[in-house]
């Protein structure tokens, strides 16, 4: 199988549980939610998603003809350094349009923890060691248990309770981005502080500047 990335690079997780913490991102091309171009957004399923997965022209990017030629490109962005514990998050666009065994298997091989950020309309394949799912308005879920729920707050026709009764081991609530934002937050505060089970998840890597 092939595999279309947009762009592969190492930087710091910026959100998230896992906030912090060196991570070679795999950020597939395309997503069921939005094809990616300015003239459908207003169509689209999901109108605010701030990222370009559109292509294979980014940094690190291209088509991949096989599992482990993937693989072996993260692992070369990983640092040479003993004990390291390395860490792929695959992102996108929605990863779980291409993300399958083979590649999950090949990033294990390769000595990575694999992760995965999804909006949760497509089951993952077996093996993934960190899901985390970001559920967003006028869709199902198809996915109901994992690692983290990342919910982008405030959603329209979302109340982020509905999502309490799922198999998640950590809830948090992310200020939407844009013009909005320093309200957002404000919001998003107070929901969590009315609402403990919730935590708030800030985007680190916009604040630091850093990819």
């Amino acid at each position: 199988m092939s595999y279309y990335v947009k762009e592969t690079y190492y930087t710091l997780q910026g959100e998230g549980v896992h906030t912090g913490r060196p991570a070679v991102f795999v950020r597939f091309a395309g997503c069921n939610l939005w094809s990616g171009l300015k003239k459908d957004q207003n169509n689209a399923v999901c109108k605010f998603c701030d990222t370009d997965f559109v292509g294979t022209d980014g940094p690190g990017g291209g088509k991949f003809d096989g599992a482990e030629e993937l693989a072996r490109q993260a692992k070369q962005m990983w640092p040479d350094v003993p004990n390291s514990s390395p860490f792929v998050v695959c992102t996108g666009g929605e990863p779980l349009l291409q993300l399958d065994q083979a590649l999950a298997d090949a990033f294990h091989r390769a000595g990575f923890e694999v992760a995965v950020e999804t909006n949760g309309t497509i089951e993952p394949p077996p093996g993934i060691d960190w899901l985390c799912v970001s559920p967003k308005s006028g869709t199902e879920l198809a996915v109901k248990k994992g690692n983290e729920l990342k919910l982008i707050f405030p959603q329209k026709e979302i109340d982020p309770e509905r999502y309490l009764n799922l198999e998640f081991d950590n809830f948090r609530l992310q200020p939407l981005a844009g013009p909005d934002l320093e309200e957002n937050t404000r919001q998003a505060v107070h929901y969590c502080l009315e609402h403990p089970r919730w935590k708030l998840g800030l985007q680190i890597h916009k604040i630091l500047k850093i990819q």
